[in-house]
C-alpha cells in the first residue's frame, strides 16, 4: 500500500522522508538495548534508582553508565516518535483507528520517557559536588512526587502498556507483516509488566524484540512503492496514478 501523501512530494523528498523513518524504526529500539543493558550493569551488584538515595548511590559508584543509559535512553525516546510515524505510515487504513490510537499514546508515553530520563542529571551534578548526603535523596524524592509532573510518569506508564501492543494488533489486523513480527512488538509492552515490578532482565528481553520487530517493519516499509515515483500520466484506464491509489472512480 501506497501513502498517497507522497504524491505531493517531489520524487527526491519522499525518498528522503521515508529513509529517515526506516533509520529511525531501526536505531530507535537498539537504542533503549544499550540504555537497559547499561542500567542492568550498573545494577548487578545491587542498588537501583527507585528513590533519590538509590539514584545518588548509583551515580556516585557507575557515573559514567549512569550518563550513558541516560543519554541513549533519551535518544531513543526521541526517535521512537519518528519511529512510530512509520508504523502508522505502514498501517495506513488498514487497521486505522487502532494505528492512530497506539500511535498517539507510543508517541506520547516516549515524549514523557525523554523527560524522566532527563532528570538523571540531577543525580549526576549532586554526585559530581559531593553532594550525597539524604537530605539530598529527599530532595530528588520530592521533586520527582509532585503533582506537576507525576502526571508524566502515569502517561509513560499507560502509553507504554498500551500503546505499543495496539501498534502490534493493528499490524497483525492488517496481515502487513509476520506474526511474529507484531507479536515482537506486542511483547514489548507485555514485559513492561515484569519491568514495572523490578525485574531487568525483561526490559532488555523485550527492547530487543522490539527492534526485532521494527527491523521487519523498517524492511517492508522501505519496500513501499512511492506515488513520487510515479510519473504524472493519465492510466490505461483513464485515471491519474494518484486517484487510483486513493480508491476513487473518475467519471
Amino acid at each position: 500500500m501506497t501513502s498517497s501523501s507522497d504524491a505531493l512530494w517531489p520524487p527526491r523528498t519522499a525518498r528522503a522522508r521515508r529513509l529517515g523513518l526506516v533509520v529511525a524504526l531501526i536505531v530507535a529500539p537498539w537504542l533503549f538495548v544499550l540504555a537497559n543493558a547499561a542500567g542492568l550493569w550498573e545494577s548487578r551488584n545491587g542498588g537501583n534508582d527507585s528513590s533519590g538515595a538509590g539514584a545518588l548511590a548509583l551515580a556516585a559508584a557507575h557515573p559514567g553508565l549512569d550518563r550513558f543509559a541516560m543519554v541513549t535512553a533519551m535518544l531513543g525516546s526521541l526517535l521512537m516518535v519518528p519511529a512510530v510515524i512509520g508504523v502508522m505510515r505502514l498501517i495506513g487504513f488498514r487497521a486505522a483507528w487502532l494505528g492512530l490510537i497506539g500511535g498517539v499514546l507510543t508517541a506520547a508515553a516516549y515524549i514523557c520517557y525523554f523527560a524522566m530520563n532527563s532528570g538523571d542529571r540531577f543525580p549526576l551534578a549532586m554526585m559530581a559536588r559531593g553532594d550525597t548526603g539524604p537530605e539530598y535523596g529527599k530532595i530528588i524524592d520530592a521533586s520527582l512526587n509532585g503533582a506537576s509532573v507525576v502526571w508524566y510518569f502515569l502517561l509513560f506508564a499507560v502509553g507504554s502498556l498500551v500503546g505499543t501492543f495496539l501498534l502490534g494488533l493493528a499490524l497483525r489486523r492488517g496481515r502487513l507483516v509476520a506474526w511474529w513480527a507484531a507479536a515482537a512488538v506486542m511483547a514489548w509492552s507485555i514485559l513492561k509488566v515484569p519491568e514495572f515490578m523490578g525485574l531487568r532482565v525483561a526490559e532488555i528481553l523485550g527492547s530487543v524484540l522490539l527492534a526485532i520487530g521494527f527491523a521487519v517493519i523498517a524492511r517492508t516499509l522501505s519496500r513501499q512503492p512511492l506515488l513520487a515515483d510515479a510519473e504524472a500520466q493519465i492510466g490505461e484506464h483513464g485515471q491519474h496514478p494518484a486517484v487510483v491509489s486513493l480508491g476513487v472512480e473518475q467519471s
